[in-house]
């Protein structure tokens, strides 16, 4: 298991959502996963992967954990989703268009290039609301769903005023969705609780069916 260099969240380390999508891989009978990143996870590392009971744990450099899975119940969240139209102009006023703690980010970095980034610009619905649009790519797979519910949660927080870096996520996906079809996500921040963000992430198909959903909890960093 390794994450390569491209999918970086922070730019020395790895997107968080894409890292707890590829950890989880490793446990692909459950129906949702729940996924503790222990450190920033390094980029360009060959991950060793060690099963006990139900957890799976993920080291680098023999004994450093990384990351660990385990099982998970997920329920949906209550936010009401806007259509795509919606979510393509609410986009155009991206907060991490004016300032961005991560610009690279693989996910939502506005520095990244059509075709190498995922760029995902979740714009604010209301307060402590986001939602963008995503067109999927032909390459998707489970990690890029998980990559994609992570940063529309944490721009839910407002990470432009006050870094926050994701510590655990759980994800449960109903469908894989069809390369080229014109999907929203959405995130809504759910509480605070001292440097602690609690976050909830829904993504919905053309027809506002929801495809996948994750539960996540951000840190604020310095």
């Amino acid at each position: 298991m390794i994450i390569e260099g491209r999918y970086n969240g922070p730019a020395d380390s790895g997107n968080g959502g894409w890292t707890a999508g590829t950890v989880a891989g490793a446990l692909p009978d459950a129906a949702a996963v729940a996924v503790t990143l222990r450190i920033p996870p390094p980029l360009d590392t060959p991950f060793s992967v060690v099963a006990e009971a139900e957890t799976i744990k993920v080291y680098a450099h023999g004994s450093t954990l990384v990351a660990e899975a385990q099982p998970a119940q997920v329920d949906d969240d209550d936010v009401q989703p806007v259509s795509y139209a919606e979510a393509v102009s609410i986009s155009a006023g991206y907060p991490g268009f004016a300032a961005h703690p991560f610009p690279t980010c693989f996910v939502c970095g506005p520095d990244r290039a059509p075709g190498d980034g995922m760029r995902m610009f979740p714009g604010r619905v209301a307060d402590g609301v986001t939602a963008t649009p995503w067109i999927v790519p032909a390459d998707v797979s489970p990690a890029m769903i998980w990559a994609a519910l992570d940063c529309p949660g944490g721009w839910a927080v407002g990470i432009e005023a006050r870094p926050y870096v994701l510590g655990r996520m759980a994800t449960r996906i109903e469908a894989v969705p069809e390369p080229g079809s014109d999907c929203v996500v959405m995130g809504h921040l759910q509480g605070l609780d001292g440097r602690k963000a609690f976050v909830a992430s829904t993504l919905f198909g053309p027809d506002r069916t929801v495809l996948a959903v994750s539960r996540a909890t951000w840190i604020a960093i310095s």
